[in-house]
């Protein structure tokens, strides 16, 4: 039998799309479990998910989800998928008939389903409570950590409000957003004692207020991990991208005392995209929060410690150790490291670009913004992947979408798939030839002028939202002369550094570098940071994986 939830009134949810069948779900779950957890039904996969969102904002917690597998537009292991996304602790449950099995069996491995129920469940005392009885007690075993949502009260059009609020959502923090014009927002800031010049203004889980937070200090009062719990490890990953998350996860896994480092938020740049579909073992595509956020949970899982928001200034080699240093003057050594910083997008080099940047100018997807770009038109600089992908998500919002591309089209750097999904959009247009001048607004971004590049020929538009993915610049700079770069800031690795079959300067071992291994002995690289690399997330989780075989190949022989 349930026990008593917590005051929240913890949710079990159920949605199926026949009304019938979802009234009598819920009429028996409420029968069982109403006394101590509230049941929310839904008739469709939008629905639920809208109801999932809206429980995410509120701090709610939810226990248990149910879904039809038959349900028209999205069918349950769809739903289920993308509720994972919004309550990854959530037990997860698909209601099937005999004939779907199958895909029933499947959705074990897609949407990690921890059981199924075959259609109808009478008497529910034998086929439906002992299942959920058993989910239950394990939901309520497991650390599902029920934090109340952060609030933040800013103003639209600022930069460091936007920054906030991509901060607090790349890192699965539940947050509420307050406008500083709506009487709610006004009302908190008079609670927290602010007049609203100096803003954002976020109020933590706990009540407590802080004024235009840098990302340490929220990351430290929002329940992330900032600050390393012992002063020396095996492994030392610094970068949370693919690459970093999957060192972590095999290093961890293997048995090494595993840290890894990351300034902003974990997932890198593919956390930011809203859709990869060419990732091995994923046919409908994952989202970049999605994986990020199973990944980021697996490396936890075996042990790797995650410290977020930690900016790293500098690497030293103390005799056999080799010590991190971070932007406050702690650090931390190890016997090995990991650079996975991976890129940055490169700046527009365009007039107004700087003071418009967070009020409409963005540099990547900007995730966060998408449902205010709802029938407004929208511009996107850039034509490889990361553009692609950004297109295809915003369209879903916004009015029209026009990727200005500075070459002759899309097929020098965007894969063929997207390219296809692209020249089907209708609300998606491709300028080729074309780059941008100058962004023009006063408070937020009004206008573009535009160039084609062969004619000269310059345009105004107007605009409203601008995302930037033009090419990407190595976050390597901190390094300096300690490890060896190319001419790009990009890292030199294994038989790049061997030159004429000779090792490079400074190198004091017998043994030639290892195939990842830097300039340094006992520090590899991994991932988009690494002089040609292949600048994809297939290959980047390689890669920290090949990374974490090399390190105990060094340990082995140091």
């Amino acid at each position: 039998m349930a026990q008593a939830a917590d005051a929240a009134r913890t949710v079990i949810l159920t949605v199926d799309d026949d009304p019938g069948v979802s009234r009598a779900v819920a009429r028996d779950l409420r029968r069982r479990y109403g006394a101590s957890y509230r049941i929310v039904r839904a008739e469709s996969g939008e629905s639920a998910l809208g109801a999932l969102r809206e429980l995410k904002l509120r701090g709610d917690l939810v226990a248990v989800i149910l879904a039809d597998y038959r349900m028209p537009q999205m069918n349950g292991i769809e739903f289920l998928e993308q509720a994972l996304d919004v309550y990854p602790g959530a037990r997860r449950v698909l209601l099937t008939a005999y004939a779907d099995t199958n895909a029933a069996i499947d959705a074990i491995n897609v949407v990690d389903l921890d059981h199924y129920l075959l259609k109808p469940w009478d008497p529910p005392e034998e086929k439906l409570y002992p299942v959920l009885d058993d989910l239950l007690d394990a939901w309520r075993a497991s650390d599902y950590k029920p934090v109340p949502a952060t609030k933040v009260v800013g103003h639209r059009w600022s930069a460091r409000s936007s920054d906030v609020r991509e901060f607090l959502a790349r890192n699965q923090v539940p947050y509420r957003w307050y406008s500083v014009e709506e009487p709610e927002g006004q009302r908190l800031l008079a609670a927290a004692d602010a007049d609203g010049t100096r803003l954002p203004l976020v109020i933590t889980p706990e009540g407590t207020p802080l004024v235009e937070p840098e990302a340490p200090e929220l990351a430290a009062h929002v329940g992330l991990a900032t600050t390393p719990t012992a002063d020396f490890y095996d492994l030392v990953v610094i970068g949370g991208g693919p690459a970093g998350l999957g060192s972590a996860v095999y290093g961890a896994s293997e048995g090494l005392r595993t840290v890894l480092v990351e300034r902003s938020a974990t997932g890198g740049q593919a956390g930011q995209s809203s859709r990869i579909e060419n990732y091995l073992g994923f046919p409908d595509g994952v989202s970049g929060a999605q994986l990020t956020d199973r990944a980021r949970r697996q490396a936890a899982k075996f042990g790797a410690e995650i410290l977020t928001a930690r900016e790293v200034t500098g690497l030293e080699i103390n005799g056999a150790a080799r010590v991190v240093r971070f932007a406050d003057g702690s650090a931390v050594a190890a016997h090995s490291v990991i650079l996975a910083t991976g890129v940055q997008y490169r700046q527009l080099d365009a007039e107004g670009c700087i003071g418009l940047t967070g009020c409409g100018v963005f540099y990547g997807s900007a995730l966060t913004e998408a449902t205010s770009c709802q029938g407004h038109d929208v511009y996107i600089v850039g034509g490889a992947n990361s553009a692609g992908q950004a297109a295809m998500y915003l369209s879903r919002f916004a009015k029209s979408v026009t990727l200005l591309v500075r070459g002759a089209d899309l097929s020098a750097s965007m894969s063929y798939y997207l390219i296809q999904q692209i020249s089907e959009a209708p609300n998606i247009a491709v300028r080729s030839h074309t780059v941008v001048d100058a962004a023009h607004g006063v408070e937020r971004l009004e206008q573009l002028t535009l160039r084609h590049v062969q004619s000269g020929e310059r345009e105004q538009v107007d605009a409203q939202w601008m995302f930037v993915f033009i090419g990407a610049a190595p976050l390597t700079d901190w390094l300096g002369d300690t490890v060896l770069r190319d001419e790009r800031g990009f890292i030199l690795a294994g038989p790049d550094l061997t030159v004429g079959g000779r090792a490079p300067a400074g190198w004091e071992l017998d043994r030639p570098p290892y195939h990842l291994e830097t300039s340094i002995p006992g520090v590899f690289v991994a991932g988009d940071a690494r002089a040609e690399s292949a600048k994809r997330v297939a290959s980047a989780v390689g890669e920290g994986a090949m990374a974490v075989m090399l390190v105990h190949r060094y340990l082995e022989q140091s």
